[in-house]
């Protein structure tokens, strides 16, 4: 990674600073230069994502998604550090990031509200690359609409019965554990909602399809029929589960930001190593107004997502608070940012730049799914005018 001023910034510690100059060594070594072929099947992308989730948890990388009493790095989950991790996996590896990220979204949940049980079962392994977490929410009729959700959990004794579907998921067929949120009829809406810990191997859950995308991660279908759940599987209260969401979301939310700067950097990175090797005209491309103008606009754009994106991330780990409205500032210009910078170093890369495997092309499939999971640019545009309205009413 060429611009690593950015650790120079006030929002950083020393220790996210060396954390950062050695996860960066690391990638470079163990995830550098692998722009290989992508994998050929579902077994392979499987297999690939079981073995990058078993180097992550063996260089130790995974322990900054779960707090230190159960195997991780820091006391607490710190955004910081997650975000870090992020910008530095995503430069080398989309696939990499993605197999860290579920890590902590996976498990945010059982961190923050799932009792000392389900914390001692759950998250040691995944600190260690050993058990893969997914996060279960979105529905075919409910992603942005969270609310609106149909799959219920029908109290039965001591468990609760579980039918229904859920779509998207990433990691569905590898994870371990599913984080579920489902309907439990406390209250109309979002005030219905409770969240469990579901074991993949339970019997009535079932892996429907697999889920194909432009830039390859293991994403399906999981289905419920007649799922029985222990009670003591549920994370936090009875209707609490869009809580429970929220706020897993909330630290994550900026994180997502932090693989829109990593996968920008890498672009212009390779951007500006095309534009000074490639001679045409009498000159380097790099000598032309109107490719010095595409370059300048990119750092311009990644400077800023990094502003807001370390801005989110200090507000969460220092100042303790919700950070909604930066996180979802983030989140919004630098996943749409990212994508401008990625067009733009396909344009600077010619032809090359759509040929297949090349790191451009591939950048350019990743980036885009960013604007959309988590909360997409519309939402986080509608979140952003609600916390702005209501902080001007107060």
């Amino acid at each position: 990674m060429a611009d690593t001023t950015y650790l120079d910034w006030p929002f950083f510690e020393d220790h996210h600073r060396q954390m950062a100059r050695d996860l960066a060594a690391w990638a470079k070594a163990e995830l550098g230069g692998k722009d290989h072929a992508e994998p050929a099947d579902d077994a392979a992308l499987d297999a690939e994502t079981g073995a990058l989730a078993a180097k992550l948890g063996g260089a130790g990388w995974l322990k900054y998604t779960v707090p230190a009493a159960y195997g991780g790095a820091l006391e607490n989950l710190d955004a910081r550090s997650l975000c870090i991790a992020r910008q530095s996996l995503g430069y080398h590896s989309g696939l990499a990031d993605f197999v860290f990220a579920m890590q902590g979204l996976g498990s945010g949940s059982i961190t923050l509200y799932g009792s000392d049980q389900q914390k001692a079962k759950y998250l040691p392994g995944v600190a260690d690359g050993t058990q893969i977490a997914a996060f279960a929410i979105s529905e075919a009729e409910g992603g942005s609409d969270v609310a609106a959700m149909t799959t219920k959990a029908e109290l039965d004794g001591g468990d609760y019965v579980i039918n229904g579907a859920k779509t998207w998921i990433s990691n569905a067929g590898v994870a371990g554990h599913y984080v579920l949120f489902v309907r439990t009829g406390e209250a109309p809406g979002a005030k219905g909602i409770s969240a469990f810990v579901v074991d993949a191997d339970t019997p009535g859950l079932s892996v429907a399809e697999r889920i194909n995308v432009i830039a390859p991660h293991p994403l399906g279908t999981i289905t419920f029929s007649d799922c029985r759940v222990p009670a003591g599987n549920m994370l936090g209260q009875p209707g609490e589960g869009f809580k429970v969401a929220m706020a897993t979301l909330d630290i994550f939310r900026a994180t997502v930001a932090a693989a829109a700067l990593g996968f920008a950097r890498r672009a212009l990175d390779e951007a500006t190593a095309r534009a000074k090797s490639r001679h045409l005209f009498g000159q380097n491309l790099s000598e032309f107004q109107l490719i010095q103008e595409k370059i300048a606009d990119m750092a311009v754009k990644i400077d800023a997502a990094a502003l807001l994106t370390f801005r989110a991330a200090w507000v969460k780990d220092v100042q303790g608070q919700r950070v909604t409205r930066e996180a979802a500032m983030a989140k919004l210009y630098a996943t749409e940012a990212a994508q401008e910078v990625i067009d733009q170093a396909v344009q600077i890369f010619g032809g090359t730049g759509v040929v297949s495997g090349v790191p451009v092309e591939r950048l350019y499939r990743e980036i885009r799914a960013l604007r959309i999971y988590e909360g997409t640019s519309e939402i986080q545009k509608l979140i952003i005018a609600g916390q702005t309205l209501k902080a001007t009413n107060e």
